[in-house]
């Protein structure tokens, strides 16, 4: 079993920065891949960001490369989103998820993710 717990979201104005955490608990953190998806409303969830179980590699959507930074401190049990120059369609809540059977991560297939976090609402004003 894992629990995942997301912050860090708020309303920013386009252009700024957050931060997101997710926090782990129950199975050994370093031993699978954990991803980021968001959903906006009236649209489906998509992929954001992955990384692998050490966070020596890491995957993005499209979207939001060159914007944001997926990482993970192992030792503190936490998979980060770092997101800069916000655009008002990065507006969404955004899950953390861990794929324990698997520590390459990468897919962007939320099927493959078995444990979620609850979401933390990401806002931004244009």
């Amino acid at each position: 079993q894992v629990q995942l717990v997301e912050s860090g979201g708020g309303l920013v104005q386009a252009g700024g920065s957050l931060r997101l955490s997710c926090a782990a608990s129950g199975r050994t953190f370093s031993t699978y891949a954990m991803v980021w998806f968001r959903q906006a409303p009236g649209k489906e969830r998509e992929f954001v960001a992955g990384i692998n179980w050490s966070g020596g590699a890491t995957y993005y959507a499209d979207s939001v490369k060159g914007r944001f930074t997926i990482s993970r401190d192992n030792a503190k049990n936490t998979v980060y989103l770092q997101m800069h120059n916000l655009k008002p369609e990065d507006t969404a809540v955004y899950y953390c998820a861990a794929d324990t059977r698997n520590r390459i991560g990468g897919s962007a297939n939320s099927y493959e993710y078995d444990y979620w976090g609850q979401g933390t609402q990401v806002t931004v004003s244009s």
